[in-house]
């Protein structure tokens, strides 16, 4: 007897989510926030929050002095209300930076007051020049236990000096982020307010244990190729209970870049999002890639609401990638005012260098989205994969989209869909096989897949 085709589907993707626990577990973690059992003023060093003095010594001789508190339960650094105006500045392990409210760490316009540093060795240059970088606003490498928090304190980029000199062509070198973490571990972000980065707000990468939630994000429309918060070759991260309002993308996985990200092989895995409200109206809500080399796995997202964006969900690598983007859950997403509401393409993006692999054809396969609305939507989606790397395994059920026009663009992709509207193309209306299961078989077994 044939199993009805809803059925095969449910139980198809409850297998899948069962698989996918590990992630889906991630923000159910408690993270400790036992208080410091040590904690200076900024005021102490001689800080002056007039938003005028530049405070980057204060910053930096403070977080010297509490180095000495690391083996003695840690130490709080507290920035009271005032307009902190700095440059960039390093953190140290078992260190809790807390904002209050009122106050506003400020960056500073001038490009002198930011270090330059080498590229990351999974990208092999800047990612917007080649050579070096500037380093980002407030750093941490190999760290572990820092706590950036406070009641609703703020950080201001002040980016508009940066976006001008991207766009005219007068950068020295790539720009720098709000908040980066190298190579760190047991970090937690929260309750906090970010505007105008001058290129990605928060910046995790090569890290562990990362958990970011309740905070605000914002850039002007214009705002040239400003990100949210992009997880970067990093595992085991919780993103939720945020707003995020930028000129690019929201919110944006990544893992490296062609060949650097490829020899340097850590992926981005296990990584947890939900309750999210996103905004970007030059690019995606969320989105995989395109520096996406050393891969991207096991990530679950959920309870998304993405709306004036030109992209909602997108997946974007090309020729030369290599790596991965699979095992990836997206679920409960509403979408309102989204020109493409789901985008996968194998052509995006440029190269590091001439240096590039054009036989490193990425894969892209068992990408699941269900439960997804959407309102005034342009085109439901387009999904493009790469001649002699197909994207396989794209599944899709329960999708229910308002559209200005007919509707789905498709080649070179397979999968399945059930309860879809509008209807999609041909390649995305095969069997449930085709998306779950080894072989061919959901059940991971020939019998089991035979005796209906």
């Amino acid at each position: 007897m044939k199993m009805p085709v809803a059925l095969v589907w449910l139980l198809a993707f409850s297998i899948l989510l069962i698989g996918g626990e590990g992630s889906n577990a991630i923000c159910k973690e408690s993270f400790k926030l036992d208080p410091r059992p040590h904690s200076v003023s900024i005021l102490e060093f001689g800080a002056v929050g007039d938003g005028k003095t530049l405070n980057t010594l204060a910053f930096q001789n403070a977080i010297f002095y509490l180095k000495s508190f690391a083996d003695k339960g840690g130490a709080q650094l507290y920035v009271p209300p005032g307009k902190w105006l700095t440059g960039s500045f390093n953190l140290t392990s078992h260190l809790t930076l807390f904002l209050e409210k009122g106050a506003t760490i400020l960056a500073s316009p001038d490009p002198s007051h930011w270090d330059v540093v080498s590229p990351l060795p999974s990208y092999g240059r800047g990612v917007e020049l080649p050579g070096k970088r500037y380093r980002s606003l407030i750093n941490g490498d190999n760290l572990i236990d820092v706590i950036i928090t406070g009641d609703n304190g703020t950080f201001d980029g002040q980016g508009a000096a940066w976006w001008e000199w991207l766009e005219s062509g007068s950068l020295n070198y790539s720009r720098p982020h709000i908040i980066e973490f190298v190579s760190s571990k047991n970090i937690l972000i929260s309750n906090l307010t970010f505007l105008n980065a001058p290129s990605i707000n928060i910046h995790p990468v090569y890290c562990s244990h990362v958990h970011i939630h309740k905070v605000l994000i914002e850039t002007s429309v214009d705002s040239p190729y400003v990100l949210g918060v992009s997880p970067d070759s990093s595992d085991n991260v919780c993103l939720e209970d945020s707003t995020i309002n930028v000129g690019h993308d929201a919110v944006s996985l990544k893992s490296g870049w062609d060949q650097y990200g490829i020899n340097y092989g850590r992926p981005t895995t296990a990584v947890h999002i939900r309750n999210l409200s996103l905004k970007s109206p030059t690019g995606a809500g969320i989105s995989f890639g395109s520096e996406m080399s050393g891969g991207i796995s096991d990530v679950t997202v959920e309870h998304l609401n993405i709306h004036s964006s030109l992209v909602g969900i997108a997946f974007r690598t090309t020729r030369g990638r290599g790596g991965y983007i699979r095992n990836i859950t997206i679920s409960s997403v509403d979408l309102s005012s989204v020109d493409t509401a789901i985008f996968a393409s194998g052509h995006i993006g440029s190269h590091p260098d001439d240096k590039f692999d054009r036989d490193a054809l990425p894969v892209v396969t068992h990408i699941t989205m269900r439960n997804i609305t959407g309102e005034d939507i342009g085109l439901a989606g387009n999904i493009t994969g790469i001649g002699g790397a197909p994207f396989t395994s794209i599944c899709l059920a329960d999708i229910h989209l308002q559209t200005r026009s007919d509707s789905w663009v498709c080649s070179n992709v397979s999968g399945f869909s059930d309860d879809v509207t509008p209807e999609p193309c041909s390649e995305l209306m095969s069997s449930p096989s085709s998306c779950f299961g080894g072989g061919g078989n959901i059940y991971g077994g020939d019998a089991a897949a035979q005796s209906w």
